[in-house]
This record gives structure tokens, sequence and C-alpha cells, in this order.
């Protein structure tokens, strides 16, 4: 593990939105038994990650996924070419498909990846909720596709009530409470992750979440849960309180079993008033709150990179219910020129 080389994406830190990547290399800097290097990969010259080097050793710009795969694998073989790696770590969920496609073509050039198939990435989109509901035997909120903003003006009229929640395919959700709301939260989703946008019914209560690691043999690995106690505007979790809940456990073990889930996953759920659990989005990555795991002692970005490389996991230590996670925002001051190579060379000098 002391030679190892890891290349992390997502490395993007933006207070509302932050990305998983920063998160998983710090909670790999906190694992004692790992001493490797760490590749950080981003698709902005502004992403945090880059110039962090107590997180990251080097740092690398990607093409963005507009871009195409060829011209994504073109610069992963240019990086791997200059920076060998060993194992990569995709952290956002748009990468997920051209990773799952490009896996042989990597796996051949000697890179890792521990990531599920493209039919279980499929399985868990948002508008197939349902189905994998009924696999964790728990409830879905109502979902419906939507390609026009006039839906929302005659939407009453096909059984919805205001709120409702308005999502993207990919990221992104906003609470709509009245047609104009909810038309403004289509266009902007629309502009910038595309149609379909869904709407979902909304579900009043305390969201709970669960991250961990399926085997692809069906068993989940060192679960951790939290139930979210300071949110951002988009939703995610700037606070959180580490909770046992057995539902929410068991219903993650028969997604995990009935999927036989290979790599990273986050659970939300929604408790509502009358204490009905309902599956609001499987994330098929680690959350941005995964270092938390490190936190308390289940290491599963640690675990991850264990499992990839085909080495033995110890027991993970109980789970420490009542502590907290808070999130905050920081300084980095760094010179020009750090800068201007990211935006002219692609990479942190």
């Amino acid at each position: 593990m002391n030679q190892l080389r890891v290349a992390i994406t997502g490395m993007n830190a933006r207070p509302d939105n932050p990305g998983p990547g920063l998160a998983v290399a710090h909670s790999l800097r906190d694992a004692e038994d790992f001493d490797g290097r760490l590749i950080g990969l981003g698709y902005d010259a502004l992403d945090p990650g880059f110039y962090l080097p107590q997180y990251c050793d080097v740092s690398y710009l990607l093409p963005y996924p507009s871009a195409g795969e060829e011209a994504l694998l073109a610069r992963l073989q240019q990086i791997h070419a200059a920076d060998p790696f060993d194992l990569l770590i995709p952290c956002l969920d748009a990468e997920l498909p051209s990773m799952i496609r490009l896996q042989p073509v990597l796996e051949q050039m000697g890179i890792k990846l521990f990531i599920p198939s493209g039919e279980q990435l499929q399985l868990r989109n948002k508008d197939r909720l349902h189905e994998v509901a009924k696999l964790a035997g728990i409830e879905c909120p109502e979902i419906q596709s939507v390609t026009q903003a006039g839906f929302f003006y005659r939407c009453q009229e096909e059984g919805w009530r205001y709120p409702l929640v308005v999502k993207g395919l990919f990221y992104d959700a906003k609470i709509a409470h009245s047609a104009d709301e909810a038309a403004e939260a289509f266009h902007s989703i629309a502009a910038q992750w595309g149609l379909p946008v869904l709407v979902q019914r909304f579900v009043k209560g305390e969201e709970v979440n669960l991250t961990g690691l399926g085997d692809g043999k069906g068993n989940l690995l060192g679960s951790v849960m939290m139930r979210k106690k300071g949110l951002t505007d988009k939703g995610k979790a700037w606070a959180g309180i580490a909770i046992h809940d057995q539902t929410l456990l068991s219903a993650a073990e028969k997604l995990v079993k009935n999927l036989d889930w290979r790599g990273p996953l986050e659970v939300e759920v929604m408790r509502d008033d009358e204490g009905r659990y309902h599956l609001i989005e499987i994330n098929p990555r680690f959350p941005a709150w995964v270092y938390f795991s490190a936190g308390l002692g289940r290491n599963l970005p640690y675990a991850l990179v264990q499992l990839a490389m085909g080495e033995e996991l110890a027991e993970f230590p109980p789970s420490k219910p009542g502590m907290l996670y808070i999130r905050y925002a920081d300084e980095c001051v760094v010179p020009l020129a750090e800068y201007e190579s990211v935006v002219m060379n692609g990479c942190r000098i």
C-alpha cells in the first residue's frame, strides 16, 4: 500500500454542492496503513483540490464530459504515460457511464476500478427508483419525467400538489412551492444537465443517509449512517449526526444483495412523520461527507482501495452513534503560477 498510486476525481469543493474527491483523498491520507501517491483529477482550474498538496501530490485537468469519451480516454492515457497510477476512483455520477464503458481499456493499461456494472448503474437511475425500492422493501415517492415547463402549471389537474421536488437526472434538486418556482427550477436544471428533468412528490420528514461498499458478491460492508442536521441550499449535508437505523440498514443490505452491487454507494431515505421510509435517491459513489467514515473508524475509501487491490479487509469496528460531523469552508492561497500551469498545461507544477 505504500507504493500504490491512486487517482481520484471530483476535486471541486463548492460550499453548496461539494464533490466527494477531496473527502476521499482526506480519508486515504488519514489511513494508517496507506502512504501511497494521490493524484487529483478535476474539470475546472479553480477546483481547490488542485492546490492542496496535503491531500494530493499532483493534480491534472480533465476534459469536460461533454467533450466525449475519446477525449477523456486520450487524456487519461496521456496522464498515465507521464505519471502512472494503479487505481482510479471516480467520484462524480456523470463520469460513471463513461468510466464503465472505458473500464476494459483502462484495465489493459494497468488501471483498476472498483465500480458498478452498466446494468447496475441503470437500475439505480432516479427514474427507476420504484423498482429498487421494492427490492429494498420500502416505499418510494412518485417520480415523473418532464420535458416541458408547462407541466407545472397543469400538474395539479393530474393529482400533483405543491410543494414538489424538481431534480436533474444526475445532480441537483430543488423544492418548489409554486408553478413559477418549479418552472424556474426546471429551466435552471435543464440548462445545466439537460432533459428530461424529473419531478418527485415531496415527502415531509427527516432525511437519513447511509454510505457503504458493495463487494460485488451481495454483501454490504462498513456502512455508516447519518441524520442530516444542517443543509446547504442544494440540500447537501453541512452537518450531521452518526446514527444506527436498523430499518435503513436492512433496506440497504437488501438493495446490495439483490443488485450484487460492486463499489461505493449512498442510500438516501426520508422517514416521514408516521415513521414510514421513502427511498429518495441512490448515488453510485461516495458522498461528499464520506470523511465522516474515517472519523468514525470505518474508513470506507481505504476499504475500497483494499478491495480493488485484492487485499483482505480487517473487520470494521462497531459504529459510533452520536458523533457529530460539521463541514467548514477554508481558504487556500497559492502562487498564481500554479493556477496558470493548470490552465495552460493541464497540471499543477
